[in-house]
């Protein structure tokens, strides 16, 4: 089974995270229910047992700490929200293990502005990036290394991958059910979460310039 460890940050989008979850593991159930094996190991990985989103309005409960996963396969880093310098500053202590499970063969994805937590690893130094169009000014300005693909639903570069904006993610996680379990077991997903599972650009959602605010998703 491919260990998929969905990291929960502080500051995060919950959504971001129950869609992970649900996608791999209702892959699993779609595949038993055909009489296959599952193929997703799904742990919920954070720095605490508990970790608070939304201000305090929502808690999850953590399968396992950071500090206690040695390999895994897969990561998500699910969206982050709120001022987007001080959401990178409070999951710095991810940075490094990250970096330790790519450099010991994991892909990692990152969901929606999650791309500002992959990106503060520098392992997307030189390539390509997707994030949401809303952060685009600030995602260049604090990481100008990285060249931020304006307009692309998922980007993907040497077991890197990044998604567009908002649920522009569900095509990644998509992109990522089609790989490791079958284009029928991506279909048949797409089908029960009514997504489209070819969708290219989120261009038509972007508005002006004027009327961007590069600090919060709402």
């Amino acid at each position: 089974m491919k260990h998929v460890a969905i990291l929960i940050p502080n500051e995060a989008v919950l959504a971001s995270i129950v869609d992970a979850r649900t996608i791999f593991t209702g892959a699993n159930d779609f595949l038993q229910s055909m009489g296959r094996q599952p193929v997703f190991d799904v742990q919920m990985v954070g720095l605490s047992k508990e970790v608070k989103v939304h201000g305090g309005m929502f808690s999850v409960h953590t399968d396992i700490l950071l500090s206690d996963l040695q390999k895994s396969d897969m990561v998500i880093i699910p969206a982050i929200s709120g001022d987007l310098q001080n959401a990178v500053n409070v999951n710095r202590d991810f940075v490094p293990w990250i970096i330790n499970q790519y450099n010991n063969g994991a892909e990692i994805a990152s969901l929606c502005i999650g791309s500002f937590i992959l990106a503060s690893t520098g392992l997307l130094n030189g390539k390509e990036c997707s994030s949401h169009w809303i952060t685009a000014d600030a995602f260049r300005n604090m990481f100008p290394e990285v060249k931020l693909v304006d307009g692309r639903i998922v980007t993907e570069q040497q077991g890197l991958y990044s998604s567009g904006g908002a649920t522009s993610y569900w095509s990644l996680l998509l992109l990522l059910i089609e790989k490791y379990a079958g284009r029928d077991i991506a279909i048949m997903a797409a089908k029960i979460y009514a997504l489209e599972i070819d969708r290219k650009s989120q261009s038509p959602f972007a508005m002006f310039t004027g009327q961007k605010n590069t600090r919060t998703i709402l």
